[in-house]
């Protein structure tokens, strides 16, 4: 797995830039990026964001719009929100995020995120979602694709500002979720990966919980999903609200079948002074899983349905 970008590169990001075509569409250049996300309407356009430092969000309604940071790791939208929810509320047909950073999101129902997304298909690659109550959120039921890629989540979650916990990722549709070659660390509570959805792969991924805080799950398939989970690399750290699983399937009842999903070729361990007995995958759905070829370290056990 090629390393994410190091969380230095955002601190190289310029005050606050609100100047005149910070925000570029087709050549034509706007202060504010919901001016932007209007132009494009209905149609298809990438806007380009200049590098700096924005208090500034946007809802996109319709079309099909790419977020594109001109320099990755330097576009970094800090702490303000849309309509209570998130940096970018997106709702349109279609949405491309890459190379953009999210930071200190947080709103009153403990929901703050980075990227809210409400419809249409989700790309986000080469982004980072950092000290943020969520680090993406989604409850689009209509068969939307969310691919994640080569993206940081740290700082992320929450189980004392959300009413039932929020979490790095927390995404439901009724299409596909992929989850791939990006960094999962220092979660502040909830699970790092929780996905509602019928088919899915989660791969070449770290997960290094060794300074989270009031952490749970590392994967939960709250309602099973088949797909695979492959390649991952797992770090149970001290302080955790909920220790007994590092993946856990259908535990808040079986919606989704997961016979096939295949968990393989995974490494697992507990950070060094941790004396605990976990294990590596919990199942309450009794659908045909494969469980193969993964490397646990010492305490931590295979399997249990439970």
């Amino acid at each position: 797995m090629r390393s994410p970008p190091l969380l230095a590169a955002l601190l190289l990001a310029t005050p606050a830039a609100a100047q005149s075509g910070a925000f570029t569409v087709d050549g034509r250049g706007f202060a504010s990026l919901q001016d932007a996300v209007n132009a494009v309407g209905g149609g298809t356009a990438t806007i380009t964001i200049a590098p700096g430092s924005y208090r500034q969000c946007a809802v996109q309604q319709d079309g099909r719009v790419t977020f594109q940071a001109a320099i990755p790791g330097k576009v970094v939208f800090d702490g303000t929100a849309c309509e209570g929810k998130a940096a970018l509320v997106l709702r349109g047909n279609a949405s491309i995020v890459d190379g953009i950073v999210f930071r200190n999101m947080a709103v009153r129902d403990g929901n703050g995120a980075g990227i809210r997304i409400e419809n249409g298909d989700l790309t986000v690659k080469n982004a980072m979602f950092l000290d943020s109550q969520e680090g993406i959120l989604g409850n689009e039921q209509g068969g939307a694709r969310v691919a994640i890629d080569h993206s940081t989540f740290s700082g992320d979650g929450t189980c004392d500002a959300a009413y039932d916990c929020a979490h790095s990722i927390y995404l439901a549709t009724d299409g596909s979720v992929t989850v791939t070659n990006s960094r999962f660390e220092r979660g502040q509570g909830g699970h790092y990966v929780k996905l509602r959805t019928p088919k899915l792969t989660i791969a070449d991924n770290s997960f290094d919980d060794s300074h989270g805080h009031k952490t749970n799950y590392m994967i939960d398939l709250p309602n099973g999903g088949t797909g695979t989970i492959t390649g991952n690399t797992f770090v149970q750290g001290k302080d955790k609200e909920n220790w007994s699983a590092f993946i856990t399937i259908a535990a808040e009842g079986k919606k989704f079948s997961s016979n096939g999903l295949a968990i393989r070729g995974n490494t697992a361990s507990l950070a060094p002074g941790i004396d605990r007995n976990p294990v590596f995958v919990a199942d309450l759905g009794g659908d045909a899983l494969t469980i193969a070829d993964n490397k646990l370290g010492a305490g931590i056990r295979r399997f249990e349905e439970r």
